[in-house]
Parts: structure tokens; C-alpha cells; sequence
């Protein structure tokens, strides 16, 4: 039984597990494998409440939500041998008892949906549990959801980790799109930039990548705990800001615990060209539990097994310029 189901509740643990058990239909019988169709359309209606596109408990079948779910179809699911298409999930999600669906007075029963304009004339939209919808509007709650959501159904094992690598690699070549066609924009310059701020499936995918290249340790105290769950206590923190930089290529990115994430970002320490640590110079500190931070300097960092992924020296010497208190 899932915590909080005893009492009647639908809380965050409810809904991770029902993301993780979701049930993924075969549309041919010759087919193998589960298609991903409710987890991606899941993603997308996260992604477009998260970015303010959804902003009531009313999911209607618009432009945004066919591209979104478009967009993360080729990028999640291009090796599929299913062909995507929102009209698949969006009645079917309905199943898992969180989704409702509402249809339009003049449909006819029993009709066959079978393609997105025909799912348009039949539906009017469709609702999320109240709790559900609640939850996505919450920062730590959501990025648990997403989480549940890519362990589940689209990470590889950690001796495998190609498919989340190059999954990863789709998402940034959409973010240089995106970025050249704002670029190329008049009057409407901000705006892609504000969207792939609050891209949180591409952060999910990022930090995935880059705590399984680092085997979920952290860079700098290599502390390392993982729960029956697959959560872990590690960031996949960028080196160079996203929202300066737009990019999420896993060079660009170190493994941290939740500590030294922030002193990180802080500039309490950075990383020199030969992999070491730096300790900033003005540290007053107590650790009488653990090894203090200023006892790392000079150590090397926990690295990739494979060199294409170390840090990138550029964005490392970017840090010491710009954020670290020497």
C-alpha cells in the first residue's frame, strides 16, 4: 500500500508510484516493448503548468500541447517502433484514474479517435486530480514527479547510460534551435529565453545524465546514498548557469551533493585545470561530524569514467573568473 492511501490521501508518494506503475498499451500486437505514450504526455502537461501555458486544471488540446508532446516524442521516443501522436494517451490516460476526460455534448459514442483532429472534435479537455494539479505547482514536488517519471520509463541502467546521454544531447540541439530562432525574432526576443528558463523535463534529463556518468557520487566529497526508490542525495549542478548560458551538455555539468551544490554556486570552492580543488580563502568553519571543507584542497575531483565527459576546462576557468572568492 503507498503511503497516505490508508487515510484516504493522494499525496506525492501516491502519485509517484501511479507515475511509475503507469500502464503502457501495445497499439499492435506484432509490436514489442511499452510505448511511451501517457509518460511523454504526462511530461508535457508538467512542462506547460510549470511555464504558466497551463494555468488552470482545464487541459485542452491546443497547439502548445501537440508540439510539446511532438517535441518530446522525437527526442524520448525516436527509436520507437510506435509512431506517436497525442490522440493515443489522451483518452487512455483516463484509465489510470487521475485523468479525466471531458467530451464535447455532440460527440458520438463510440466514436474512433483516431488522430488529433478527430480527438480535437470530440473533447472538450480534460482535468487532472485536484491534488495532482497541486502538487505539479509545487518546486520540490515536481521535480520528484518528473523524476518518477524518467526513472521509470525512460533511464537506461547505470552500465548503459547512452540512451539518457543522447536523449540529453536532443534536448540541447532543441535549445540551440529554439535559442537561434529567438535570436532571429523582433518582437518577441525574451520570451524563448523565459520558456527554456522553466524547462523542467530538460533539467530532469540533465541532472539524470549527469549523476549516472558520475555513478551518483558527489564530485567533491564523493559521498554516495541511494534509496530502494533510485533517488540519491546528488545534483546534476551546471558550471556555467543555464539561465546565462543555455547549455546542458554534460561537460558543462559536476555531480554535488546538496552542500557542496551550493557552496559551489557560492564560490566557496572551484575546480582548477588539472582536476583539483580550490577551498576559498575566507572560510570560518565547525565540522566536528565530517571532514572539513578547507581539508579538500588540492584533492582531485570524482571524474567520469570516460574523458569525453570531464568538466570542460572553458567552463571550469569561467567559474574561477566569476564566481569563485579567491
Amino acid at each position: 500500500m503507498v503511503e497516505g492511501q490508508e487515510s484516504g490521501n493522494k499525496n506525492l508518494a501516491y502519485y509517484c508510484e501511479r507515475f511509475a506503475q503507469l500502464n503502457p498499451s501495445r497499439i499492435k500486437k506484432k509490436q514489442s516493448g511499452n510505448a511511451p505514450y501517457k509518460p511523454i504526455l504526462l511530461l508535457s502537461v508538467i512542462e506547460l503548468i510549470s511555464q504558466g501555458t497551463i494555468s488552470d486544471n482545464h487541459i485542452y488540446i491546443s497547439d502548445e500541447l501537440i508540439n510539446t508532446f511532438n517535441k518530446y516524442w522525437n527526442c524520448l521516443a525516436s527509436n520507437s517502433a510506435y509512431r506517436g501522436g497525442l490522440h493515443y494517451p489522451f483518452i487512455h490516460l483516463e484509465s489510470e484514474g487521475f485523468w479525466q476526460v471531458e467530451f464535447k455534448p455532440d460527440c458520438i459514442k463510440g466514436r474512433k479517435l483516431d488522430s488529433t483532429k478527430a480527438l480535437r472534435e470530440a473533447v472538450e479537455y480534460a482535468t487532472l486530480d485536484s491534488e495532482l494539479f497541486t502538487l505539479i505547482q509545487d518546486p520540490i514536488a515536481v521535480t520528484r514527479l518528473i523524476d518518477a517519471l524518467i526513472d521509470a520509463w525512460f533511464s537506461s541502467s547505470r552500465e548503459q547510460i547512452e540512451e539518457i546521454l543522447q536523449v540529453n544531447q536532443n534536448l540541447q540541439e532543441i535549445t540551440q534551435e529554439e535559442i537561434n530562432i529567438s535570436d532571429s525574432t523582433i518582437n518577441f526576443q525574451e520570451q524563448p529565453r523565459v520558456v527554456l528558463k522553466k524547462s523542467l523535463v530538460r533539467n530532469a534529463f540533465f541532472r539524470k545524465a549527469v549523476v549516472q556518468i558520475y555513478d551518483y557520487k558527489c564530485a567533491f566529497c564523493r559521498m554516495k546514498v541511494i534509496n530502494s526508490l533510485r533517488q540519491n542525495i546528488v545534483d546534476g549542478a551546471h558550471i556555467k548557469p543555464f539561465a546565462e548560458f543555455f547549455d546542458s551538455r554534460v561537460n558543462n555539468g559536476l555531480s554535488l551533493c546538496k552542500n557542496h551544490h551550493w557552496a559551489f554556486d557560492q564560490g566557496w570552492f572551484s575546480i582548477d585545470d588539472e582536476y583539483r580543488i580550490i577551498i576559498a580563502s575566507d572560510l570560518e568553519e565547525e565540522s566536528p561530524n565530517a571532514k572539513p571543507m578547507r581539508d579538500f584542497q588540492g584533492e582531485l575531483i570524482v571524474r567520469p569514467n570516460f574523458e569525453q565527459y570531464f568538466p570542460s576546462l572553458d567552463a571550469l576557468q569561467w567559474h574561477r573568473l566569476n564566481r569563485f572568492r579567491n
